[in-house]
């Protein structure tokens, strides 16, 4: 619980909703221009992982890839999301948060020049480096909400999940009429990438000159105090050891998995059943409309629909007709399985994020159950778009592998049990 205001001095601890303002700018225009600049990081957290797919075939027939390459290229991203998870505690003390988003969004324009420079060794290596600075954004984002915007968690909750969707939408919908309109090929195309990040990087600036920031002293000051707080925060250890993090956890990780699978290989899918490959690509940036409703709406369900196991419950169902639909009519019903199964993933991930928040009791809880969550849960996810690649290539279609899916949304339901329980974690300690 925070303290009353009449306890604290201002300057000492801001709060969500007092934070100190830029000279000549009062606290509320500072507060919506960070609100502004968070959801500009945000929407970059998906691009380079959505833009890839629509071209995933093109990318394949030039660097000549196999399919067991291709998956490996879709999965490499997922994999940097869980491996780099779990340094980002460590550069946040080193560099504090609000810095290290900035160096992770300049971080993500390289690696997606690079990506888009020839040679498989420049596309897996560009492909790493976005990996690995989205894996940092991934975990500053709840914790940054946690602790700049305390006030207005459920709203930001849900402009985080709502730019992760459009990014992914726009990345996804655009990439081919972009080949299309300029004659450019998927390398300058991919490469375009770069300004969202860049932009927002700038965007981002003046969170790193607000006077509480860029103060020498101020800084060594918060690295104390962030080092004071680490010794009473959980390890992860002690995080391992508790059912509801874990729930948290493994609800993060199935979603996750569903979601890179689709991600990854549904243009493909489609393509495989006759539609056109501007089609396919649009499908699946369509699906990110209905998704992106979803999880914006994913707080506001969460703290409000009763029993709290509904919201998880009625994600998993959406997707569930999703799948199904795909394997029955995939081209003939395209645009109502990519309205449920939008849906579906849209409220999924937007709960996820939500329980990472909801279930720690402050701002240090927060970050290690990030850390935690997005390290174990992408590992997990990193099994879809290989795996979903490897069954295909096995079987010759795309029913097991669908089908596949539909047993992992049942362990996704179980999940959801415990991560949707209204108790914080270590809550016995």
């Amino acid at each position: 619980m925070n303290s009353p205001v009449t306890h604290q001095a201002p300057a000492a601890r801001p709060s969500a909703a007092r934070q100190p303002s830029l000279p000549g700018r009062p606290a509320g225009v500072r507060t919506v221009q960070a609100a502004f600049a968070f959801s500009l990081a945000a929407l970059n957290l998906r691009i380079a992982v959505a833009s890839l797919s629509p071209v995933l075939k093109e990318v394949q027939h030039d660097e000549r890839l196999s399919s067991f390459g291709a998956g490996a290229l879709s999965t490499v991203p997922v994999v940097c999301f869980g491996a780099f998870a779990f340094i980002a505690p460590r550069l946040t003390r080193r560099f504090g948060p609000h810095h290290l988003l900035w160096y992770a969004l300049l971080a993500l324009a390289g690696g997606i020049v690079l990506r888009s420079v020839p040679g498989v060794l420049a596309l897996f290596g560009g492909t790493l480096i976005a990996g690995a600075a989205i894996a940092v954004g991934n975990v500053l984002m709840p914790q940054l909400i946690k602790h700049d915007f305390a006030g207005r968690a459920g709203l930001m909750l849900g402009c985080y999940s709502l730019a992760l969707s459009g990014g992914a939408a726009l990345a996804a919908g655009l990439v081919v009429p972009l080949e299309s309109a300029t004659g450019w090929g998927w390398r300058q195309v991919l490469a375009l990438g770069a300004i969202p990040s860049l932009i927002a990087a700038l965007a981002w600036l003046p969170e790193l000159l607000a006077p509480d920031r860029r103060s020498p002293n101020r800084r060594r000051q918060e690295r104390v105090k962030q080092g004071r707080a680490d010794t009473a925060a959980p390890a992860l250890r002690a995080l391992w050891r508790d059912r509801t993090a874990w729930a948290v956890t493994l609800y993060m990780g199935l979603q996750s998995l569903g979601y890179y699978a689709i991600l990854s290989w549904l243009p493909t899918l489609l393509q495989d059943h006759g539609m056109n490959d501007s089609q396919a690509g649009w499908m699946l940036s369509f699906s990110s409309f209905p998704g992106m409703a979803a999880s914006f709406a994913a707080p506001w369900l969460q703290q409000r629909l009763r029993p709290a196991f509904a919201a998880p419950l009625a994600a998993s169902l959406l997707c569930a007709t999703g799948f199904v639909g795909l394997l029955t009519s995939p081209v003939s019903g395209a645009y109502l399985w990519m309205t449920t199964l939008g849906l579906g993933q849209g409220l999924a991930i937007g709960l996820a994020l939500g329980y990472i928040v909801a279930r720690s009791p402050d701002a240090h809880h927060t970050g290690r159950l990030s850390t935690m969550a997005q390290g174990i849960g992408y590992l997990i996810a990193c099994l879809g778009p290989l795996g979903l690649g490897l069954l295909h290539s096995a079987s010759g279609g795309w029913s097991l592998p669908v089908a596949v899916l539909l047993a992992v949304l049942v362990a996704q339901t179980v999940a959801a049990f415990g991560a949707s329980r209204d108790r914080h974690v270590l809550a016995s300690s």
